[in-house]
């Protein structure tokens, strides 16, 4: 302790499109609810600014990995993930986020949970948000990871080293099915919706079934709070359907709009979060996405274009470029057989260090 505060060692990284701090789980309080209070104090939450802490103030920015070594057969580290909010105070450990799981393994690795295994580097991770099981490949050239690379990812500036991530028996991870309510369309409030579990619970449908065209931008969409109104409705009422019970004051199911494609991929969307716009794509959202492009009597089959590649690379453009998902999966009426889904992206380790957080919130810790 030092000045009335408890240091915290954690690592700040960039995952994919999202930014947050790495801690250890063993560098945490085991009690939820003191954890998600010392997580609170660690971002600047509750305030809009989050200018008493980490947090960047943004959904993309104000996110937590909690990592640790698993005990579980054939599985390296254990991953949850919090999503911190901003101006309340609450900590969400409902969803999962692929793009901070794309630091997990390098993370993994440098913490000494993982040894690294030569040229590239196999960590496997259980997903503890969503019952999952994910491959991470890891450049690690004479035993140390490489962030510098060719690879370049939308909504990220510049490029560096790729990790392929490889989301293996996704289907059903929160809800116990692919399709939860048993339908491949539910028409709620007069709108065609696909409900869909893979990786996270989405709510998929057409963006003019709304009244949008699907092109729109993330500031042109967020303006929009009488659409954001209908589609809460709309969500409540899946969310229900799918076996969430009530979700108001929860962020799953996200909502997804999709349009044809204009830039030669597989389909549009714009994913809300889901009280705003997604600023590019969350990965998980990607994958469910991507499963539903071979659904053929989905809610937005007629605004596919599949490509005829197996496995199939989807490419799903949103308002910052393009995400690519490595789909195996037989397309189907009524139902599909998803085998894996696979997607690369990058991180980067952007600090590493303590965060202070005042010593009266975690008073064991001082002891």
């Amino acid at each position: 302790m030092s000045g009335g505060q408890i240091a915290i060692p954690c690592t700040l990284m960039r995952g994919g499109t999202s930014k947050g701090p790495y801690f250890r789980a063993a560098d945490l309080p085991s009690d939820p609810a003191l954890r998600d209070e010392v997580l609170l104090a660690a971002m600047g939450s509750p305030d809009a600014r989050q200018i008493d802490g980490l947090g960047g103030a943004t959904t993309l920015t104000s996110k937590v990995a909690i990592v640790g070594p698993s005990q579980r057969p054939g599985i390296d580290v254990d991953y949850l993930f919090a999503q911190v909010e901003i101006e309340s105070s609450r900590v969400d450990t409902n969803p999962p986020c692929g793009n901070i799981m794309a630091g997990v393994g390098p993370f993994a690795l440098e913490s000494g949970m993982v040894a690294p295994q030569g040229d590239e580097s196999r960590v496997v991770i259980y997903h503890v948000n969503i019952d999952a099981k994910i491959e991470a490949i890891v450049q690690t050239p004479g035993g140390q990871v490489r962030y510098d690379g060719d690879t370049a990812i939308s909504g990220v500036p510049g490029t560096a080293a790729p990790i392929r991530l490889n989301f293996m028996e996704v289907a059903g991870s929160t809800c116990g099915s692919l399709l939860p309510t048993g339908n491949p369309v539910d028409v709620i409030e007069g709108v065609p919706v696909t409900c869909i579990d893979a990786a996270m619970p989405v709510m998929i449908l057409a963006a003019a079934s709304v009244g949008k065209t699907g092109y729109e931008t993330t500031k042109e969409l967020d303006a929009d709070r009488a659409l954001f109104e209908r589609i809460e409705g709309i969500r409540r009422i899946a969310g229900d359907k799918m076996g969430l019970g009530d979700v108001s004051d929860n962020v799953t199911p996200k909502v997804i709009l999709a349009a044809k494609p204009r830039d030669g991929g597989t389909i549009s969307s714009r994913y809300l979060v889901p009280h705003k716009t997604h600023a590019a794509h969350a990965l998980t959202g990607g994958i469910c996405l991507a499963a539903c492009t071979v659904l053929e009597d989905g809610a937005i089959a007629e605004l596919v274009d599949l490509p005829e590649e197996r496995p199939y690379p989807i490419r799903i453009e949103h308002p910052s470029g393009s995400l690519e998902v490595m789909l195996d999966a037989d397309p189907g009426r009524g139902g599909i057989t998803l085998r894996s889904a696979g997607s690369l992206r990058t991180a980067r380790k952007l600090m590493r260090g303590e965060v202070y957080v005042p010593a009266g919130i975690w008073p064991q810790a001082a002891e």
